[in-house]
C-alpha cells in the first residue's frame, strides 16, 4: 500500500497561473479518505507553497509535511520553523551572484525566511512569477548581497528563456563550480538551479520517509521536471505527469495521460492509489 505520496508544485500539482486544478482538491479528499499522506515538495520556499495552497482546507494537511528549496528544507505543515534545512556554502553562492551581476544574468536568489530576490527580469519571466508571492525585484545596480541583511542562501537559480542555453550555461558552470559543495539541476524548461551538495527532492524524501518510519517502497514521487529527477528515482513509484519533460520522463515508472492544467491527481488516485490500498 503506498501511504506518502510527493509531488512537486508547478507544472505538476499546480495549472496554469500556479493554481490548483479542482480536480486536483476532489482528489486530495480521496487520499485523505484513504489514509495516504500529500506531501507538496517543491524548489520554492515553504511561505510560497503555502500561499499556492491557500485556498484548500487545511484539514486535507493536518498531520502532513512540506518539503522546499528542492528537498533542502523540511516544514510540519502549519508550522513557520524548518525541522530540517541545509543552506549553501556563502563563497559559492556570492560567486553565483557575481557572474550572474556581470552578465545581467536572469536570476532569483533565495533567503532561508523565504524571501526570493529576482534581478534582471526580461518580460518572460516577469509575468511567469506576476502572482507568486515574497518576490522582491531588486535594481540592475544592485551589485552585492547587502539585501539579504545577513541571511543564508539555499538555493540560486538564473533563467533564460531559451531552454537549450540555460543548460550550456549550466553545463560550462559546472566546470568552474566545487561539485562537493553545489549540485546543479533543471527545471520548467529555463531554469538552472544550484543547490548544496546533496540536497535534491529525494534526499528530502528520504529524510521525512525515515523520520516517519514509512519505507521509501510506499512512497510515490511524482514530478515533471529534472529537478524531480531524485524524487521520482527514489520513490516506491516514480510518477510523471503528461507534460513530463523528456529530461525526467524516461526515470518515471509511470507517466499519466493527463497534464498539470487539466488536474492530473484524480488520474493517479484512481490508477495507482486505489489499487494499492485494496491489496
Amino acid at each position: 500500500m503506498y501511504r506518502l505520496v510527493a509531488s512537486d508544485m508547478d507544472e505538476t500539482f499546480l495549472g496554469a497561473g500556479h493554481t490548483v486544478p479542482p480536480a486536483n482538491v476532489q482528489a486530495l479528499v480521496r487520499m485523505r479518505e484513504l489514509g495516504v499522506l500529500f506531501v507538496p515538495s517543491s524548489g520554492r520556499p515553504y511561505r510560497s507553497i503555502m500561499a499556492s495552497l491557500a485556498g484548500i482546507d487545511p484539514a486535507l494537511f493536518e498531520g502532513s509535511y512540506v518539503i522546499s528549496y528542492n528537498g533542502g528544507f523540511i516544514n510540519r505543515y502549519g508550522e513557520d520553523a524548518p525541522i530540517r534545512s541545509t543552506v549553501m556554502d556563502p563563497d559559492v553562492l556570492a560567486w553565483l551572484y557575481r557572474y550572474a551581476v556581470e552578465r545581467r544574468i536572469c536570476m532569483h536568489v533565495y533567503t532561508e525566511s523565504g524571501r526570493i530576490f529576482a534581478q534582471f527580469l526580461n518580460d518572460v519571466e516577469r509575468g511567469y512569477i506576476a502572482n507568486l508571492s515574497d518576490i522582491y525585484e531588486l535594481p540592475d545596480t544592485q551589485r552585492d548581497l547587502s539585501f539579504a541583511q545577513g541571511e543564508s542562501f539555499p538555493k540560486i537559480i538564473f533563467m533564460d528563456p531559451d531552454f537549450a542555453r540555460i543548460r550550456r550555461l549550466g553545463e560550462h558552470l559546472r566546470g568552474a563550480l566545487d561539485p562537493a559543495l553545489v549540485d546543479i539541476t533543471y527545471s520548467s524548461n529555463r531554469y538552472v538551479e544550484f543547490v548544496p551538495h546533496g540536497v535534491n527532492k529525494g534526499t528530502g524524501l528520504a529524510h521525512l520517509a525515515e523520520l516517519l518510519g514509512i519505507d521509501m517502497a510506499e512512497t510515490v514521487g511524482v514530478g515533471d521536471s529534472e529537478n524531480d529527477l531524485a524524487m521520482i528515482e527514489a520513490a516506491g513509484l516514480g510518477v510523471g505527469v503528461a507534460n513530463v519533460s523528456d529530461g525526467a520522463r524516461p526515470a518515471c515508472d509511470l507517466v499519466l495521460d493527463t497534464c498539470a492544467d487539466d488536474g492530473a491527481f484524480p488520474e493517479l488516485v484512481r490508477r495507482v492509489i486505489e489499487p494499492s490500498c485494496t491489496r
